[in-house]
């Protein structure tokens, strides 16, 4: 018998390929959807949650400690009202706490309508490690803690209920994001003196240590650390006038305010594994959010994002939109329509729409180390 052979003819072949296309593009949708949707659900309890820090994970500190207005379009997603984050909407803490089932983290100097139940946010916008002595450094938001604590336990003592108690301080979960601005005030100080911006990292470094220990000191067990973000890709960099394009690496970002970023994450790092074996009782999980936003850029349109680099809320137009003259709500800014498409909200913090995948992919685990489930922290 005659052995029947095939022979694809060149529309079988197109055929092929089509359906080789249409698997690809499926798959992809498979991974944005998941990278969009993933979420932690805590079934035991929300975790009562103390957050250290900036701009990254200020939910109003800046409006209601200094009093600086921050208006719409700040805030005009999601809240549909300014809220006091520098952002069109939620923050990455923000979708963390909903992967909790939590309601939002109040700010702690916010004076009405403050809810501490479920722990406090002492973030402000602009806030550095050094000075310490600066409002509003980390060491002052440790010693508002500190504030915090002690007269919630003093309180309970004199018969007020509602209150936080002793158990609930060792059992809840403290956040740290931290850094950015520092390394930033180290890179003008430089004038482009690299080996300048290296030697102030140290320093900084050791005073978010400080801030561990003296929290372990008062019962603090759970820690959750994050370093910092890839600056070299911020429009607010980008925009800096340069002679040519050599400082720019295969995606567009700039080589030597990310190598400062990376230098500072692996100092960061080594303390972190250092703490853990000195604090051992103590769980400290160290974030890689610079490879989180890096991957994000490099891969935008993996993620739905039109525009990497340029703003939604600035003024120049492309490529960055952003004018160090004019940033986002000064005189004259512009905003997008569709913030959903841009990665930055304002050149230098990110959208509801960036902030909501780099919490998905926070959730995933794969850039924590150790590599604990966010359901580690729900309360059992």
């Amino acid at each position: 018998m005659r052995k029947f052979q095939f022979q694809p003819s060149w529309v079988t072949l197109i055929l092929v390929i089509q359906s080789l296309a249409v698997l690809v593009i499926f798959q992809s949708m498979v991974s944005f959807r998941f990278v969009r949707q993933a979420k932690a659900v805590c079934t035991g309890g929300a975790p009562i949650i103390f957050n250290f820090g900036d701009s990254n994970s200020d939910t109003g500190g800046i409006m209601a400690g200094m009093g600086y207005p921050i208006p719409l379009p700040e805030g005009r997603l999601h809240f549909g009202r300014s809220t006091g984050r520098l952002c069109d909407g939620r923050l990455i803490i923000d979708f963390l706490c909903e992967s909790l089932n939590t309601h939002y983290l109040s700010p702690y100097l916010e004076a009405l309508g403050s809810n501490f139940s479920n722990g406090a946010n002492f973030a402000i916008c602009g806030s550095r490690t050094l000075p310490r002595m600066q409002a509003f450094a980390l060491y002052i938001q440790t010693l508002q803690f500190l504030h915090f604590r002690s007269r919630s336990l003093y309180l309970a003592t004199q018969g007020h209920t509602g209150l936080l108690g002793e158990q609930d301080f060792r059992n809840a979960l403290y956040m740290i994001d931290i850094g950015q601005n520092d390394m930033d005030g180290a890179f003008t100080e430089a004038n482009g003196n690299f080996q300048h911006v290296l030697s102030r990292i140290p320093p900084v470094i050791e005073e978010i240590k400080t801030a561990i220990k003296t929290l372990y000191d008062n019962g603090a067990r759970k820690f959750w650390v994050h370093n910092t973000s890839p600056m070299g890709c911020f429009p607010q960099k980008l925009a800096i006038p340069r002679n040519d394009d050599t400082d720019l690496d295969e995606h567009g970002c700039l080589k030597t305010y990310n190598n400062g970023a990376k230098a500072f994450n692996s100092h960061l790092s080594a303390v972190i594994d250092s703490l853990s074996l000195e604090l051992k009782d103590a769980t400290i999980v160290y974030v890689d959010i610079y490879s989180i936003k890096y991957e994000l850029v490099a891969n935008h349109s993996k993620y739905g994002f039109d525009n990497r680099y340029m703003a939604c809320c600035g003024h120049g137009g492309p490529p960055y939109n952003y004018n160090h003259s004019i940033t986002c709500m000064g005189a004259g800014f512009q905003v997008c329509d569709d913030g959903s498409k841009h990665i930055s909200w304002d050149g230098v913090h990110y959208s509801e729409a960036a902030n909501r995948v780099i919490a998905s992919k926070i959730l995933t685990t794969e850039y924590s180390r150790p590599r604990i489930n966010y359901e580690f922290f729900c309360k059992g």
